[in-house]
């Protein structure tokens, strides 16, 4: 990387907890590239504090940490966090809005408690105020004036992202006792949230992910339909996004299986669909 304020060890945060993202910044150019792994580690940060903390508390603790970093602008604040220290640099160099990075670790409270996601309304929110908003951001850094045209891209897009990656993570909310399939899509389909967490009912299970995957598909060909319009200098942004569609696929294959185990797809498969993508766009 060219821009002497990210560290390699938050560059290794995001190659190692978001490898998806991490292949796509290196389509970025490479003046751009450290700005995009800032927002990306941030991301990883907070989307992981659930899993360092045993109590809803220290986590909330650690989120104010946040807000705080952000609202002072400070390096000062960040208390020496090369993560804090290389996004408050990024949001000054590119005058990005700091609310989204805000409304970021409000969603992120979700994560700590297991309250059941009410409806699919609730969830779209929080898929909008998470991976849609960290692709608009991205959209900001790579080309300030195209990203203006790219909110419907990012908002649809973000959806399909975070469902995929949310049925992908059953089998660890399920160990966690949380449920992210909002109550009134369950309720459709016969299943409770508690039968989700213990893994009762499979075969109601499984039409839960079919459903899941379904309303995935629909923000993916929404997604789709806008993204033909992006112009190649923000392409770096969205092609994690086309993954989703891969990944949903397997899902939709591999039926149970998401119950029990993260469904992946090949690493050069991964590559293809970005060099496609990368090169021709949607």
């Amino acid at each position: 990387m060219s821009e002497t304020f990210l560290t390699a060890e938050t560059e290794a945060l995001v190659r190692q907890a978001d490898a998806d993202r991490y292949l796509a910044t290196l389509y970025a150019p490479q003046d751009k590239r450290a700005a995009l792994l800032s927002l990306y580690a941030f991301n990883v940060e907070i989307a992981s504090v659930r899993e360092r903390v045993s109590q809803p508390l220290p986590g909330e603790i650690r989120l104010q940490w946040w807000r705080n970093v952000l609202e002072s602008g400070s390096p000062e604040q960040a208390g020496g966090s090369p993560v804090a220290t290389a996004l408050l640099t990024t949001v000054r160099t590119h005058d990005l809005p700091v609310q989204p990075l805000l409304d970021m670790l409000e969603a992120r409270i979700f994560d700590l408690y297991d309250d059941p996601m009410p409806s699919r309304t609730d969830l779209e929110g929080y898929c909008g105020e998470t991976a849609s908003a960290l692709l608009q951001l991205s959209a900001l850094v790579l080309d300030r004036d195209a990203a203006r045209g790219a909110a419907d891209a990012a908002g649809h897009g973000g959806c399909a992202q975070a469902i995929a990656g949310l049925l992908r993570s059953l089998p660890i909310h399920r160990a966690r006792g949380q449920c992210y399939m909002p109550a009134d899509l369950l309720n459709s389909v016969g299943v409770t949230p508690q039968a989700i967490v213990e893994g009762r009912d499979r075969e109601g299970i499984a039409r839960a992910v079919a459903a899941m995957v379904a309303l995935g598909r629909d923000h993916f060909a929404a997604f789709r339909s806008h993204a033909r319009k992006l112009p190649s200098s923000l392409r770096p942004a969205f092609l994690p996004v086309a993954l989703a569609g891969a990944y949903l696929d397997r899902l939709e294959a591999d039926g149970t299986a998401a119950i029990d185990q993260i469904v992946n797809i090949s690493p050069i498969r991964r590559q293809w669909i970005m060099l496609r993508h990368a090169l021709r766009g949607w």
